[in-house]
């Protein structure tokens, strides 16, 4: 149903380098690299995550409830995914840990933009 998420960032090639990174653990890469906007996914047929330099070229804002999740597959997936964030330079928005007992596990980080993540894993 997704076909992709954008979020705003202030340095292209710094947010390329950090999700890239991040997101190439699930096996994603940089599909499209263009002036302003790079799009990062396993491929084109599959949900992407969008970076880009906002087109009115004023200062990217993190929305206030805005968060993407990402599904790495497993509990140990998830812890690994917060830790590569917070060496990529992200910082704890909610340590790894279980949120609904036996339902929900999460991780929480900030991007180096201030854009929310979560890793998540649903029972």
């Amino acid at each position: 149903m997704i076909s992709y998420v954008t979020l705003g960032v202030s340095d292209l090639n710094a947010a390329k380098a950090f999700y890239g990174e991040l997101l190439g653990e699930m096996g994603a890469k940089v599909l499209i690299d263009m002036d302003r906007i790079s799009f990062i996914g396993k491929s084109m047929a599959a949900p992407m995550l969008a970076v880009c330099v906002p087109y009115n070229k004023e200062a990217p804002q993190a929305g206030n409830g805005t968060m993407v999740a990402f599904a790495p597959g497993s509990k140990e997936a998830i812890d690994s995914m917060y830790n590569k964030a917070i060496e990529l330079g992200a910082t704890c928005d909610g340590a790894p840990g279980d949120r609904i007992p036996n339902v929900f596990y999460g991780a929480y980080v900030k991007d180096p933009d201030g854009n929310k993540l979560c890793f998540n894993l649903f029972s």
